[in-house]
């Protein structure tokens, strides 16, 4: 396989999107290196979101529309993930060295792809990776979302084609923007995000909120954390961590309710012991050691299998 590769494709499921979509339409226009093809999937829309679609289409040979039937509201989540594979499912992912999932309320940097496919290609172990997200607050500052250094954002999943495949995709639930970078790691990947001007995009919307509210949000979360299988004591720490975030208190209390709703209810969680278990002893180090020591040490410790399952990849 050649590393030093730039093909890449965008896979954007949306739905109801026409308030936002024109500045994640025109930024991803306006890239320095563009993308071989963009899959739009509209998953149902009922505003004007088909109609803008259908004019940026006709404007930009790189996009391509394909349309799922109306489902009658939005689904985030296992949802979102469906409606990707179903734009997945139209193409040959072969063709790309690349594979991004980006959401269509965001503006991009003008060298946002560019920079990610460069990393990649300077470090072979490198599988996902984002920038950071920002979002402007009521007084019109520019203000950071707060995503630790360990994974991508779901908002923005920047992928090398062979990790994608390798993890086994996403998984169809809430969390999969979490499992899937333990599973980077797992494997010997290194998944990771960078707060650098160059790749620091808006985010429309505050994050979790596009479904019921922001509340809602933090209640599906940590529903996610369930499904995961997150250890009660890094759960509780997580949601003390969150009471200080936006928005205050009552998000890190919505966080933990989910969480415990989920844990009474005895609801499905993540069929993979193994990853579990890999989980939980990474959070338990972070918990000891810090999140930033913890990841490096981990990244540093899991060489060795990526190396055994890439032996011609590591020796150049």
């Amino acid at each position: 396989m050649d590393y030093m590769s730039h093909k890449y494709l965008i896979i954007s499921p949306c739905r109801n999107e026409e308030k936002y979509m024109r500045n994640t339409l025109d930024s991803v226009a306006a890239q320095s290196k563009l993308p071989t093809l963009w899959v739009i999937v509209d998953d149902g829309s009922t505003d004007n979101t088909p109609v803008i679609l259908r004019e940026y289409a006709a404007k930009y040979p790189f996009i391509r529309i394909v349309t799922r039937a109306n489902r009658g509201h939005r689904s985030v989540g296992p949802g979102v993930i469906e409606a990707f594979y179903f734009g997945l499912a139209t193409v040959d992912i072969k063709q790309f060295d690349f594979i991004c999932k980006l959401d269509l309320d965001l503006i991009m940097p003008n060298r946002y792809f560019e920079i990610l496919i460069n990393k990649m290609n300077e470090n072979p172990r490198l599988g996902n990776c984002s920038g950071k997200p920002y979002y402007i607050d009521s007084f019109g500052d520019f203000v950071s979302e707060g995503i630790s250094d360990e994974n991508a954002i779901g908002a923005s999943k920047f992928y090398r084609r062979k990790c994608f495949e390798d993890i086994g995709g996403f998984v169809r639930q809430v969390m999969w923007d979490g499992i899937d970078g333990h599973r980077c790691r797992q494997l010997g990947w290194i998944a990771g995000s960078w707060d650098v001007p160059e790749l620091r995009f808006t985010h429309l919307r505050p994050m979790g909120s596009s479904d019921k509210g922001i509340i809602t949000g933090r209640i599906r979360h940590g529903f996610g954390q369930y499904f995961m299988g997150t250890g009660f004591v890094f759960m509780l720490a997580s949601a003390v961590y969150r009471l200080s975030k936006r928005p205050f208190v009552v998000g890190g209390l919505a966080m933990m309710w989910g969480y415990l709703k989920s844990w009474f209810q005895k609801l499905p969680q993540l069929e993979d012991k193994e990853l579990i278990e890999f989980i939980n002893q990474y959070q338990w180090d972070c918990l000891l050691k810090g999140k930033h020591r913890a990841t490096n040490e981990l990244n540093a410790r899991q060489a060795a299998v990526w190396q055994s399952r890439y032996s011609d990849v590591a020796k150049g």
